[in-house]
Formats: structure tokens, sequence, C-alpha cells
């Protein structure tokens, strides 16, 4: 499935236009696990009543997207979950200067702690929002599908192969319901994206032999440990820097450009991987255990290949871009959803993205396939580009070739043995401040 999403509708969609194109199941739309008889009228009045776990930048924006989506105006945020009470309430601000009609959240339904996401989906909720920390997704998941919730979900859906499988057969549950099950790739939903990826599948430029992705930048926050914090609960607030929440840059970040060379691979995963990468410049008290440099070669079958590249270091090129060539051109994608053709014997191409920011296509094209009863369902191909990045990770990390079906068998599991504050997590720093990290050729990555 190349193309997991739906077209979006305008507001300016009728509700009877609506109806003409809905999918129809004995008798009347389908809206998955919802009630029926409120959502077949819910291009009117009706609310569909979202939480969000997760009050980062992201999640915040996410939300403000979800409700300021084009398919349905009547959405509401009634219910926030956050592992810090102070991050619920200035995310809970700054959604109220944006849009104060559509959120309806009392204290008594923003819930802080290990247990807060399963309490914000207990509100009566229909859809829920999970932009926590990578580390937890596969959990939340089978939380919220559990409990029949949609779901929009942040990249990556899990940190290391146990964790993939659980998405993955959470997600053969979620299908089984009928539920939405929306993964933030934007870049699936930008309209230059699609549409010149569908040009590259029918051939626009030839057979394809090779692909490039980078996500090449300075770095990214690094926060303090506050005094009294324990070991968990300093590493859940600088959640980045740590492998079993984040999944290191190259899952958490680079998972885009990863993405969308095996969407151009028509979502088959490679077969292989090796690589390298190291920490350099990132070495101090306090910094957390990431690498800062990767670079890629995955494998796919017959013998296409994929390069990466992924770096947070200052001072240094930046790029974030992806590249697919063939053997009639090739073309170059940038991650503001534009891209330029180059054919041979042609002059280049500009295509420059139309239509809504990708970020708010992919909510607009969740509720519209919610309103609209059709099945949507972007998990399985998502959790195969997590995957992808954590075979690249566990390439570098080892120094050695790791193949596809080992990796997913991997029974390497960096969660802790318990979730609490007094817990302690399984990376913890030396006597001089400074977390270890991954050493090539010593490492064990499966």
């Amino acid at each position: 499935m190349n193309n997991p999403t739906q077209p979006r509708i305008t507001q300016a969609t009728t509700r009877r236009d609506f109806l003409k194109t809905s999918t129809v199941a004995g008798g009347g739309v389908l809206l998955a696990s919802l009630d029926v008889a409120r959502f077949a009228h819910a291009a009117g009045n009706d609310v569909i009543k979202i939480a969000l776990v997760g009050c980062g930048g992201r999640g915040t924006n996410a939300a403000s997207m979800a409700l300021q989506n084009a398919a349905h105006a009547n959405v509401k945020l009634v219910a926030m979950a956050d592992m810090f009470a102070d991050h619920i309430e200035a995310k809970l601000d700054i959604l109220n200067k944006r849009c104060a009609a559509q959120i309806d959240v009392p204290p008594e339904r923003r819930f802080v702690g290990f247990d807060a996401c399963q309490k914000a989906i207990d509100c009566g909720v229909d859809m829920v929002l999970l932009c926590t920390p990578p580390g937890f997704r596969p959990m939340q998941f089978e939380a919220a599908v559990k409990a029949g919730k949609h779901v929009f979900m942040e990249k990556p859906v899990a940190v290391d192969a146990p964790g993939y499988r659980r998405v993955k057969a959470v997600n053969e549950e979620a299908k089984k319901k009928n539920l939405m099950v929306a993964v933030g790739h934007h870049l699936r939903h930008g309209a230059t994206h699609r549409e010149v990826v569908k040009q590259i599948h029918d051939g626009l430029i030839g057979d394809l032999t090779y692909t490039r992705a980078y996500f090449n930048t300075s770095g990214i926050w690094n926060r303090e440990r506050k005094p009294g914090m324990t070991e968990m609960e300093y590493q859940v607030l600088n959640w980045y820097h740590f492998v079993w929440l984040s999944g290191d840059h190259l899952v958490e970040q680079h998972v885009h450009g990863v993405d969308v060379c095996n969407w151009l691979a028509k979502d088959h995963p490679p077969v292989e991987a090796v690589g390298m990468g190291g920490r350099q410049v990132r070495i101090a008290k306090g910094i957390g255990e990431l690498f800062d440099h990767f670079a890629l070669q995955f494998t796919y079958a017959k013998g296409l290949r994929s390069f990466s590249e992924c770096r947070h270091m200052p001072a240094c090129w930046a790029n974030c871009a992806h590249h697919a060539h063939g053997t009639k051109g090739f073309v170059n994608f940038d991650f503001a959803d534009n891209a330029t053709i180059c054919l041979e014997g042609q002059e280049e191409k500009r295509v420059k993205h139309t239509g809504a920011e990708a970020h708010q296509a992919e909510m607009d094209d969740l509720f519209a396939a919610l309103l609209a009863g059709k099945p949507y369902n972007e998990a399985d191909v998502s959790a195969d580009s997590t995957m992808t990045a954590i075979l690249g990770r566990m390439a570098a990390y080892s120094g050695k070739l790791v193949k596809w079906d080992d990796a997913i068998a991997s029974q390497l599991n960096l969660m802790p043995d318990r979730f609490a504050l007094d817990a302690e997590p399984k990376s913890k720093p030396g006597p001089d401040g400074i977390y270890p990290c991954a050493t090539p050729g010593v490492t064990k990555a499966l």
C-alpha cells in the first residue's frame, strides 16, 4: 500500500457532498468504533472529543492542527496528559490563545505521571493524540486500541524490535475494530511529495537505482538536571538524549527521510544494513548517550540501495533532504514539500508545494476519513520505517552488517523493568557524570 491516506476535503464541502462519497456498510456509514448514530451527523454539530497525551511542542502543534482541521469544525480538546504538570499548564495556555472556544480541559482532566495516558483515554474521548517520547508509544498505542479509540501518534512508533513487534500486533487489533490510525509522517501528506512519488512509481525517472536521505542539523535542546530529581525523572525530562526514550536521533528525526526512501521503494523495507557512527562533539557531563553522527547504507531486494546520513554538529553543513535517482534522471525533495525534477536532455523542473502545510494536511486527511467512514491506517508502513531506522542504528552501534530478519527478531529490550519515578533506567552515567555510548565492534545491538 503505497499511499494509505485519503483525499482531503475542504471546509466548503457540504454534508450532502460528503455523504455521496461516504463508505456504506450494511446500509449505513461505517464509522469505526464510534457511536454510528451520533457520527452519522458529524458534519453538523456533533462534537469529536480528543485527548492530548504528551504536551511538548510537537504535541501542542498536533492538537492545534487537529482542532483546526479542514474537515470538521466541531472538535474539542477535553483532556491532557504529561509526566510534568508545568508542561500541561504552559501548553494549555498556548492552546487557549490559539483556539479557546475548542478547549475544555478543567483541572480534573489534566493528568500527570506514568498512568496519565490511561486516565486521559478513560475520559470518554473519541480520539487520542499520542505525542509522548517514542519509547512509550507501543504501550500507549496498545492502551488506546484496547479502549477502542482512534489514534494519531507521532513518529517514530518504537525504539527497539520488541516495541516494533508490539505495534504491529496491536495494529491488527486496530484493524479488526475499524479504528483510524494516523502516524506523523507528514511528508506523505504533502501535495508535491504525493504527486511526484506517484510519478516516480509510474516511471518518471526510469528504473529506480538508488536513493539518498539527509538530516544534518546543529543539534537539539538539552535540559539541565534540577535539584532533587531522580535519575528516571531526569531522563524522562531530557528524553531526547536517551536511546530507550528517543531511539537516538537517527530513529527520532531521520526516520522522516528513511520513511520517504522506503516509500520510494514501494514500501518494501530493506533486507540489510551496514553503517558507522559515533559521538565526537556531544561529550559532556549530563548530555546523554546518543551518537552525534551516522552514515548508513540500506540494501533492498533486487539490489536497490539507500544512502543515509544524519548529524548533530554545530558549524557544519546543514541539510534536510532526500533524493531519488533512476536510469532516466533524478528528483530532489526538500522538507518544505518542494521538488526539483531533472531528466536527461530536459531542463530541470521545479515543483513547488501547494495546498495545506503537510502537518496540517495529515490532520485534514485523518478527519476527512473519519467522517467519511473510510478505512484509514498508517501504522504498518510507519512501523516498518521506524524499524528500518532501528536496523540502521543496530548496524552503526555494532559495526556489523545486520539483516532485517535478524533485526526484527531481536530480543534486546531497552525499556526499564518498571515505570516509576524511583525506578532505575538501564542507562546510567559514569563516575565522571558522562553517559557511555555504544562502541562499534563491542556493543551488542541485537
